[in-house]
């Protein structure tokens, strides 16, 4: 049978703070800072990361930090990141709904024997993750991180909790206009891709060079940091 969880009247409370804030987004794409405030007091954790993740480019474009360090070296993440199978779970799978814990993948022995432990996590004081990620393109997945040392596991009640909260945390975002950068031409020649045009039909439909249709889409590719016609159309369509 499963277990049934309760809350107590403050966690109802802290809740709807998560829900409806006061303060708004700091910049696009992030969440106001109450709101990572009010996850923390929701679920104690020791650090909160909300971010994206390039895993191509092996960056995070942007990203909020609970408490505010600064910058990181991530130079020993992204060297154990494919083989770290919590971190790597939402590029193999592709799968942005499960709420997931180191727990899930690893027991906190075999964890310890992992070289992201060695070298990345152990370092930071990291033995306890759950992480949500939220509606996002594939290998460019916007996550959510609460962090522990030592000590008790996140639970079923933590997993519940985010789950629940999902599609607010998703709401909240000021969520950046991928396609802003685009030139106009740019956005035409994308909307041809999308209309299922091939470049040589592009070409000869504009007046325009196979080879200046390539170099546009080439550019287009690259301001939205895409690797192809599909994810650059998926963009458009969000944006």
């Amino acid at each position: 049978m499963a277990q049934r969880m309760t809350l107590s009247d403050r966690d109802v409370r802290t809740m709807l703070r998560v829900a409806d804030p006061d303060d708004p987004a700091p910049s696009p794409g992030a969440e106001p800072w109450s709101v990572l405030h009010g996850l923390k007091a929701l679920i104690p954790c020791d650090a909160i990361a909300f971010f994206q993740l390039d895993s191509d480019r092996r960056t995070r474009p942007w990203g909020q930090d609970l408490p505010q360090d600064g910058e990181s070296d991530d130079t020993a993440f992204w060297e154990h990141y494919a083989a770290c199978l919590p971190c790597s779970y939402p590029d193999h799978t592709g799968d942005l709904s499960r709420v997931t814990t180191f727990s899930d993948f690893y027991t906190l022995r075999e964890l310890k024997k992992t070289g992201m432990y060695a070298d990345y996590l152990r370092p930071n004081g990291v033995e306890r993750e759950i992480m949500l990620c939220l509606p996002s393109p594939a290998r460019r997945t916007v996550r959510l991180v609460l962090f522990r040392g030592p000590g008790a596991d996140f639970g079923e009640r933590d997993r519940a909790l985010l789950t629940l909260l999902r599609p607010h945390l998703h709401r909240l975002r000021g969520t950046p206009d991928s396609t802003a950068g685009l030139t106009g031409r740019q956005r035409q020649l994308l909307g041809l891709v999308a209309a299922g045009y091939t470049n040589g039909q592009i070409a000869s439909r504009l007046g325009l060079a196979d080879s200046t249709v390539r170099k546009h889409l080439e550019n287009a590719f690259d301001r939205l940091q895409v690797h192809s016609r599909a994810a650059a159309v998926a963009l458009m369509r969000e944006g």
